[in-house]
């Protein structure tokens, strides 16, 4: 069995990320994860214990760093500023935001530099060898239903990015952990109290967040790809009765088209792929309030297409 970062004790995966960093697979991406920020390698090391520990001389995709610096004028503050290949991309950030600051960083790197895959911004989960894909935008419940659904029996394969190799349908695995914005918080913890949360961060520019570890199994199969079956657009509304709508694919195909972060810059590769994957699954929409009906729902969705 390879070696997992819960293998290194809480005192040596401290000492290494401090030191030279810990080399890390996540989903099909290796990454050296460095940080001398203080109060952060516990949770580091809880959330991440069951990624692939990394050995031995090899090319990385990206090594990345947090680290605390001091402001001295107006008046003197700590900060925590994150570092890709030696550069920080953009202002140091608030005292006590390192874990989501290094997370947002991440998604950062993969966003901007690998458009080997036409990526979605979406949650993306599988069941019986098939993904579903849940595009949407920032605040329509995407991340806490994925959350929920990823302790339900569906194995989790971002609640960020749906990753698709150009003239394919699969979808690509990346599992890492959610974060849970504000009142998710709460409900993900009454809905699945045997999920691991990392710590309460309050006062960043999203709000309140804790991050969901993702399940095990998610992160050990992160190898396996399925095929797109299922494009659901879901959107959370106070108070909304569950609805769950098949929709024509023409207007899938544009909502999952403005849901991508690279469509324009792959061009013809990436208008081909959207459409294949449109072509081959079947799009609703989803409008909820109460989490249990949601999950309910899907889970009919896909015994009832024989999953």
């Amino acid at each position: 069995m390879s070696a997992r970062v819960g293998d290194l004790a809480p005192g040596e995966f401290a000492a290494r990320l401090a030191r030279g960093g810990v080399d890390v697979r996540i989903g099909p991406f290796d990454f050296r994860i460095c940080a001398r920020v203080k109060d952060l390698t516990g949770a580091l090391h809880a959330l991440y214990r069951d990624y692939p520990l990394l050995t031995g001389a090899r090319v990385l995709h990206g090594h990345v760093a947090v680290r605390d610096v001091m402001r001295w004028l107006p008046t003197p503050r700590r900060r925590v500023r994150f570092i890709v290949d030696g550069r920080a991309p953009h202002e140091d950030m608030p005292a006590g935001q390192a874990l989501p600051v290094l997370e947002w960083g991440i998604n950062l790197v993969i966003a901007l530099r690998y458009h080997c895959y036409l990526m979605l911004h979406a949650a993306v989960l599988e069941r019986g060898g098939r993904a579903l894909l849940l595009p949407a935008w920032p605040g329509h419940g995407k991340t806490t239903l994925c959350a929920a659904l990823a302790h339900r029996g569906w194995r989790l394969f971002s609640d960020e990015f749906g990753l698709v190799r150009p003239g394919t349908r699969e979808l690509v695995p990346i599992p890492r952990p959610m974060p849970l914005k504000n009142a998710s918080i709460d409900v993900i913890r009454r809905f699945a109290p045997e999920a691991f949360l990392g710590p309460v961060i309050p006062g960043t520019r999203k709000g309140t967040i804790a991050h969901v570890r993702p399940p095990a199994q998610s992160v050990a199969r992160a190898r396996e790809t399925a095929p797109a079956a299922w494009i659901v657009f879901p959107r959370w509304e106070a108070g909304a009765a569950l609805s769950l709508e098949e929709m024509p694919k023409s207007a899938g195909y544009m909502q999952l088209a403005t849901n991508a972060f690279n469509y324009e810059m792959l061009g013809e590769p990436g208008f081909e792929t959207a459409r294949g994957l449109v072509d081959g699954a079947r799009c609703y929409r989803l409008v909820y309030s109460d989490l249990d009906e949601a999950v309910a729902a899907l889970g009919a969705l896909t015994f009832e297409s024989g999953a």
